[in-house]
């Protein structure tokens, strides 16, 4: 009976070990085959959702903003008086009376230089003729309308045609993504989607659900935290539609960070399991031959 007995603890210790063995194996497996949850981009939407977007926000003048202005007529010699001199590029950026020239490629193929209008600290520029005008916070819609209404109010040009474009404008986005730079604010109304495509999405090991958005208001810079997991909050956030000069970051998830470190994401790779299920497996053979 004592026999009987002793064989059938040995018996059963085996078992024991090898089913140790074996669930924490399994267990190893599915920590290291589990799905990241923060991958996907607007995990809270379906194909019916409805989102109440944040307000557009179109590109407003601000100081030190490069201004392109354009008055066109039906008399284009009269209309060359409220228009900055175009300047041949090989005389490189030169400076002007009313502000600087930026060198561009015409649609002819010839390369030529826009003199553009530099807003003043106060918010000004200096227009020919009408002389100083406050332009800060119009849009471009704006400050076109602004400028053919005094035209016409003072009876300088009948039928002025006005263009404002910004020539400076433009963004940086930066961290986890596959073509970081500087980027050209060419359009209103750039959301940080667009920027983050133009980059050339984000890279695996960026964060998707921490995207900050820095921009600088006066003396202060705003940070704006946006998840791309979820469209309610993207798409409601204030740092949604870019600025000119806004600062977009994807910060490294935290598998990229412990890359920065010596065998920083050994606990993670696959050989590092397999190496523990090894190690147990002998333990365990060696249990198994010590009861024997």
């Amino acid at each position: 009976m004592r026999r009987f007995t002793t064989i059938y603890i040995m018996k059963t210790n085996k078992l024991s070990v090898s089913a140790l063995v074996i669930s924490l194996a399994a267990l190893f497996m599915m920590v290291g085959c589990s799905t990241p949850k923060d991958v996907a981009y607007f995990q809270d939407l379906d194909q019916i959702s409805v989102i109440e977007a944040q307000s557009r926000q179109t590109l407003r003048v601000k100081p030190d903003d490069k201004l392109q202005i354009i008055v066109m007529s039906k008399d284009p010699q009269l209309a060359t008086l409220f228009n900055l001199p175009v300047v041949a590029s090989r005389l490189g950026q030169s400076a002007n009376a009313y502000g600087t020239t930026s060198a561009y490629t015409s649609s002819t193929g010839s390369s030529e230089g826009l003199s553009s209008y530099t807003v003043s600290p106060e918010g000004n520029i200096d227009f020919p003729v009408l002389g100083n005008l406050h332009v800060e916070g119009m849009t471009r819609a704006e400050l076109a309308g602004f400028i053919k209404g005094e035209l016409i109010g003072k009876n300088l040009i009948k039928d002025p045609t006005v263009t404002v474009e910004f020539l400076n404008t433009g963004i940086s986005v930066l961290g986890e993504v596959n073509a970081p730079g500087r980027y050209v604010l060419n359009r209103d109304e750039l959301t940080v989607l667009d920027a983050l495509a133009m980059a050339g999405d984000l890279k695996i090991q960026g964060r998707r659900d921490n995207i900050r958005v820095m921009r600088k208001e006066g003396d202060k810079t705003k940070v704006y935290l946006l998840d791309l997991t979820s469209g309610k909050d993207i798409y409601n956030n204030p740092g949604f539609y870019l600025q000119q000069d806004d600062m977009v970051y994807v910060e490294p998830n935290d598998y990229r960070k412990r890359e920065t470190t010596v065998n920083g994401n050994t606990s993670l790779s696959a050989s590092f399991w397999i190496s523990v299920v090894s190690v147990l497996t002998s333990v365990a053979v060696l249990v198994v031959n010590l009861v024997k």
